[in-house]
């Protein structure tokens, strides 16, 4: 196959955002990222998998071009101390392990710094995507049902069936190819709506290829690891001490808070009026959308906080009908904004693979997730899962917000 990830650019937006504060702040961390496929039945032949090692020794090899760093340079809140740090970056193979068991399940950890391991989550979840659907099914006969969907979804914005607010295109990590990504991304930008505005894409690559705005912020890495890489922390406090760091680092630049780390009602004790204020919005991940955003629209009316100077930013699972429905409960109230990724990068007449990557141990110990949603978490230790819960359920019983 050739070469699937071209440019260390063709990452998500959030994984140099939060690699600079990284870089500022935590540049002795280490974790460990276990992938996993949640999937039923999926298997991956010794081809797949030898294919898939190849390549990540070709990602491996390539360097940050001068006209790509001249490019993050002149994003806002990146400052130049980082963009000399990625003048000298490179991955490195070593960090990888790749096996596949008798069963023809794919293993795949990386281990090392948290400056390089984070940095790797996205490109090789985009190989492991591409990989499997090139070599397992007809591609041809994909990627030509794909742009036939992509037009009819494109039509339907241009024609008003669908209201989405501002919306980007957030697909990188599952894609099909990166042939199906850079269609959708070029299609999106020809139809428009009065209700409707593509603002870009979380593809750093493409956003710069077709002249569109990168986006994105923080991932859950950044509250598991910063509220509980740290082992004198309380792990109940791990969104304090994340959108505390995350200020010291931007201030009130890129300001999108995200929510349901260790869920969203322990995440509203921490996210009070000063963060209220300087983050410009916040981000939905699990949960039912419309009870989430109500909670959240309370939450600021507690506060004496204008909603409608706040943007709520959706991401999960969606597609455009469910998109439409949320902005019509919302207009008005707030700023909407969405962020779509499979549904618009791997949308065929096969379903597609629902892979992830994630942090599982941050110098030495164990992290986790607790959504607001069950099935979302990948702590290979249930005893610091519990631990997690019930220091989560100790702070809710008790603690009184003054």
């Amino acid at each position: 196959m050739e070469q699937i990830i071209k440019s260390l650019l063709e990452n998500d937006l959030y994984k140099f955002s939060m690699g600079q504060a990284i870089y500022h702040q935590f540049s002795d961390y280490k974790t460990t990222w276990s992938f996993k496929c949640r999937n039923e039945n999926v298997r991956f032949s010794e081809e797949m998998v030898e294919e898939i090692r190849n390549q990540i020794r070709m990602f491996c090899t390539l360097r940050f071009t001068e006209d790509e760093l001249e490019y993050l340079n002149n994003i806002r809140w990146i400052k130049g101390s980082y963009v000399d740090f990625l003048r000298l970056w490179q991955p490195r193979y070593e960090d990888y392990l790749i096996e596949r068991t008798d069963e023809g399940q794919l293993i795949v950890e990386t281990s090392g710094t948290w400056l390089n391991t984070s940095l790797y989550e996205v490109p090789t979840l985009a190989i492991i995507n591409e990989v499997y659907f090139r070599m397992n099914y007809d591609y041809d006969k994909l990627i030509a049902e794909f742009k036939t969907k992509a037009k009819e979804k494109c039509e339907k914005i241009a024609d008003g069936t669908y209201k989405l607010a501002s919306f980007s295109e957030f697909g990188l990590r599952r894609r099909l190819s990166s042939e199906a990504q850079e269609y959708i991304v070029q299609e999106l930008k020809n139809y428009s709506n009065e209700e409707t505005r593509y603002v870009g894409t979380s593809n750093v690559y493409l956003a710069k290829k077709y002249h569109l705005t990168p986006v994105g912020t923080m991932a859950h890495e950044w509250v598991m690891c910063v509220g509980q890489g740290d082992h004198k922390h309380n792990p109940a406090y791990s969104n304090y001490y994340a959108l505390n760091a995350w200020v010291r680092e931007y201030s009130v630049l890129n300001g999108t808070a995200l929510t349901d780390t260790i869920t969203t009602d322990c995440f509203l004790k921490d996210f009070q009026l000063t963060f209220a204020t300087l983050f410009s919005g916040v981000r939905h991940d699990s949960g039912d959308p419309i009870t989430w955003g109500d909670v959240i629209l309370a939450h600021y009316e507690r506060l004496g906080v204008d909603a409608r100077e706040k943007t709520l930013l959706f991401s999960d699972s969606l597609n455009f009908d469910k998109a439409t429905k949320i902005y019509e409960h919302f207009k008005g109230k707030c700023k909407v904004a969405f962020g779509i990724g499979t549904y618009l990068s791997n949308d065929t007449c096969v379903d597609p693979l629902n892979i992830v990557m994630k942090v599982t141990k941050c110098n030495g110990q164990d992290v986790a997730k607790i959504s607001d949603v069950e099935g979302k978490s990948m702590c290979k230790n249930q005893e610091y899962v519990d631990y997690l819960a019930r220091s989560i359920d100790w702070r809710m019983r008790n603690e009184v917000v003054k």
